[in-house]
Formats: C-alpha cells, structure tokens, sequence
C-alpha cells in the first residue's frame, strides 16, 4: 500500500483526517517503519514534493502526539513504529470517538469518574448519559434527604424551589438565581436523565455524549458547593 490521494485532496485535508488516513494505510500495509512507508509513497504513491511530505509529516506527529502510534522497541531503528491500542481503538470506532474521550480526560467528580469512565470508552454512549445524571438523581436526594418516590424533574422541584422551601436552595442568592439553579437541575433531568428511563435513545454522537457526561460534572460540583456551604453555616 501507498498513500495514493491527490496533492490538492491531501493538502486540504484536516490534520486529524489526514493522520487517519495515514494509519489506515500504515494498517492495511502492515507497515512497521514510518520512513520506510513514506519512501514506498514517494516510489508507488502520490507523495512528490516538499509540499506533500511535510504534509505526511504533520499526520504522522498528530498520531504520535496522541498516542496512537509509539516507537517499537523490539526494533532497533528509531522510525519503527506500532499501532498502539488506542491506534486500533480509533481505527474502529473512529476520530470523534477518540476526540470525545479526549473532552473526558480530565479529572472528572469522583461520583462519576468509576461509573461512567469504563463505559464511555467502551462506546456505550447511552449508558454512560444515564449514570451520570442517576448519579445526580441520587446525590440530589440524599443531600435533601427526600422520599425515594420523587425523582426525576419532580426532585429537582422541590429539592431547589424556593417556593417549596427546598432544603438545597441557596439562600445567598439572589430569587432569580435560585429559580434558575432549579431550572437547570430540572432541565438536566427532563433532557438527559428521563428519556434513557423510559426508552432506548441512540447517542450516535460521541461529542454530545461527552459534553451530556461533562455537564452532570458540573451539577456535582455546584452540589459541592452547597454541601460545602451548609458545613460553615
């Protein structure tokens, strides 16, 4: 195999695109030596000039950079390279997949961190949604010490309404923050958390399912606030 798209296809081609295209190939030649593959580009392929070998170059460090590709070790050239697990990983399940698990990389709640990490990265998008906000539900509940007949949109009510005197308002806040803080719990609730109760819901995006994940986050870390706020009341 050799790369064999056109100069102005591959000089046009976003880096990440790029860099997959690479792999795919790297895969489908059974490449060990990222010289050795570029020199059968230049030989059998579409690979002439500055232009297009700086162009290979940049996919190559954006495979590496992100570890989808590492040095082998039980060779002795230094541009013998591998396809590492995450490599193959992005090769099945694609770039966004990858790009996604990327936005999960940071330190996420520890309420979240064990049950939804493992299945975000087995893809298994939905399940990962609905952890997350149950994880939520749950804290919402025992923070506010409520019946376990509420939940959902109805929990948030009346854990975060001012008007139903909810044990988790906060009372600093101006009126039209407290509604809104309820609003959010409650719109959380009612757009990610009971649809999945009730039905399937397909998440064929990675991204929005990582961004879903991400914003249950930030529901506990305003719950962190609040518990931390009533211990120095």
């Amino acid at each position: 195999m050799a790369w064999k798209h056109p100069e102005d296809a591959t000089l046009t081609m976003p880096i990440n695109s790029l860099a997959m295209e690479i792999l795919r190939d790297f895969e489908a030649s059974s490449g060990w030596n990222r010289d050795n593959w570029i020199k059968v580009s230049q030989q059998r392929g579409t690979v002439q000039g500055r232009g297009m070998e700086r162009a290979l170059s940049e996919g190559w460090a954006w495979l590496i950079s992100r570890g989808l590709v590492a040095w082998d070790p039980s060779q002795s050239s230094s541009n013998a390279y591998f396809i590492t697990r995450p490599g193959h990983e992005a090769l099945d399940q694609g770039v966004t997949h990858m790009d996604a698990a990327a936005r999960l990389g940071m330190q996420l709640h520890a309420s979240l961190a064990e049950v939804v990490e493992r299945q975000f990265l087995m893809g298994e998008y939905e399940l990962a949604v609905f952890a997350a906000m149950k994880a939520v539900e749950v804290r919402v509940r025992e923070m506010a010490g409520l019946s376990n007949s509420l939940v959902g949109t109805k929990l948030m009510q009346v854990a975060f309404g001012p008007s139903e005197g909810g044990q988790l308002v906060d009372v600093d806040a101006e009126a039209g923050e407290q509604v809104a803080t309820m609003e959010l719990f409650k719109g959380a609730m009612g757009v990610f958390k009971n649809p999945s109760s009730h039905r399937p819901v397909d998440y064929t995006d990675a991204t929005e399912a990582a961004e879903i994940v991400l914003l249950a986050d930030l529901l506990m870390r305003i719950l962190d606030r609040r518990t931390n706020a009533s211990a120095t009341a």
